[in-house]
C-alpha cells in the first residue's frame, strides 16, 4: 500500500478552507503525535477532550489548538465529542470542510491538502477518505489484524470510519453525528450522506498512521465487542446495513455456542461434535479468503482463528445492546484502551 501511495503524492494548490477536528480521551503520546502532525496543514484546529486524566489538554492548548473540554456528567461518545468541535468551529465561522482524526492518529503529510481538492473538484462527493495504517503492525497479532482491515479498495465506498474529510455544510445540515450512537456512528452518519444523494470516495493514498496499541487479548475482546454493539445499533436503525454481519454473528456466535451447550446438557454427543465442526468449517473458509487477498499462509492463519473467535464477542455487544435498550439505558461507550 506505502507503494501505492507515493505513486499518487502530488503539490496541490487548496483554495478552500480546511478545519481539523481531533478527539481523545488519555491518549497521551499518541495524542501528541497526532496534534503535532497537523501543524501546518490546517489553519484552525479544535481538540475535544473527553475527560482525560493526563495532561492531553495542557498539550494540545500548548501548541495552539483550540481545546473543547466535554461535560464529564453526560456519556461520552466519539459522536458527541466530534459534534462538540464543530460547534466550537461555528463559533468563529464554520470553514468549507472539516477533516475530523481521532486522536491516536497522526495525518500522514499532504493529506489534508490533498483530500480538500478532491472534495473542491467534484460537488457530487460529501466525503473524503484514504487508507489507514497501523505504526506497529508487527507488535502484536492485534495490530496486524487492524492494519488489514483499514486496508480496503479505493474508489467510491458505501461508508468509511472517523477519520474523513467532510464539506461543513453538508454536516450542519444532516445534523452532524448521532451522540447516542457509541460505536459506529461514522457508519450512521455515512448513511445519511448517501441518503442525501452524495458520494464518499476513499483515495488511494495513507490519510492517518494509527496506534491500535492492542498487546493484550482483553483489549482485543473489548474492541470487537464494541463492533459488535455497533452492529446491532446502526443495523436496527438501517435494517438492510450490517446485515451479513449480524447474521453470521448470529449463527456463528449464538446459534453455535446454544448447540453445543444443549449437547453437553443433555449428552447428545453428535450435538456436541458437529459445533466445533462447524467453527472448523467457518475458519477454513476465512482462511481461504485471507489467502485469496494475499496474506501469507502463517499470518492468515493466526487471523482467520480471531476472526472465527470474533462472533462470540460480537454477539456480547449485540445482546449488550439489546439488553441496554430494553432496559433504557444510556448507551455508554465501551473502551479498549
Amino acid at each position: 500500500m506505502t507503494t501505492a501511495a507515493a505513486a499518487v503524492t502530488v503539490t496541490v494548490t487548496v483554495t478552500v478552507t480546511v478545519a481539523v477536528i481531533a478527539i481523545g480521551r488519555n491518549e497521551g503520546a499518541r495524542l501528541r503525535a497526532c496534534l503535532t502532525s497537523l501543524q501546518g496543514q490546517a489553519g484552525r484546529i479544535v481538540y475535544v477532550d473527553s475527560g482525560s486524566t493526563d495532561d492531553s489538554v495542557a498539550f494540545a492548548r500548548g501548541i495552539g489548538a483550540q481545546v473543547v473540554a466535554l461535560d464529564r456528567s453526560v456519556p461520552f461518545t466519539a459522536a458527541r465529542a466530534r459534534n462538540a468541535g464543530f460547534e466550537a468551529l461555528r463559533a468563529d465561522g464554520l470553514p468549507e470542510l472539516v477533516q475530523f482524526v481521532d486522536g491516536d492518529c497522526a495525518i500522514e503529510p499532504g493529506w489534508i491538502s490533498a483530500a480538500a481538492a478532491t472534495l473542491d473538484s467534484d460537488p457530487t462527493l460529501g466525503i473524503v477518505t484514504g487508507w489507514r495504517t497501523e505504526i506497529a503492525p508487527e507488535a502484536s497479532v492485534y495490530n496486524a489484524l487492524a492494519e488489514v482491515e483499514w486496508h480496503r479498495p479505493a474508489g467510491d465506498i458505501p461508508s468509511c470510519g472517523g477519520d474523513m474529510m467532510v464539506r461543513a455544510a453538508l454536516f450542519d445540515r444532516l445534523g452532524g453525528f448521532n451522540p447516542r450512537i457509541i460505536a459506529s456512528e461514522d457508519e450512521e452518519f455515512c448513511l445519511r450522506v448517501r441518503a442525501a444523494g452524495l458520494r464518499i470516495h476513499r483515495l488511494p493514498r495513507i490519510m492517518t498512521r494509527h496506534d491500535a496499541a492492542m498487546t493484550r487479548f482483553g483489549q482485543w475482546w473489548r474492541r470487537t465487542v464494541r463492533s459488535g454493539h455497533g452492529f446491532a445499533e446502526v443495523g436496527g436503525m438501517f435494517p438492510g446495513h450490517f446485515r451479513p454481519e449480524r447474521r453470521r454473528v448470529w449463527i456463528y456466535g449464538g446459534i453455535v455456542p446454544l448447540m453445543l451447550l444443549a449437547g453437553l446438557v443433555t449428552g447428545t454427543w453428535p450435538l456436541v461434535a458437529a459445533a466445533p465442526a462447524i467453527w472448523a468449517l467457518n475458519w477454513a473458509r476465512t482462511l481461504q479468503g485471507l489467502l485469496r487477498h494475499g496474506q501469507p499462509l502463517p499470518q492468515a492463519a493466526h487471523h482467520a482463528v480471531l476472526l472465527t473467535l470474533s462472533k462470540l464477542p460480537n454477539m456480547l455487544g449485540m445482546l449488550t445492546y439489546y439488553l441496554r435498550r430494553a432496559r433504557g439505558s444510556d448507551m455508554t461507550i465501551i473502551e479498549y484502551k
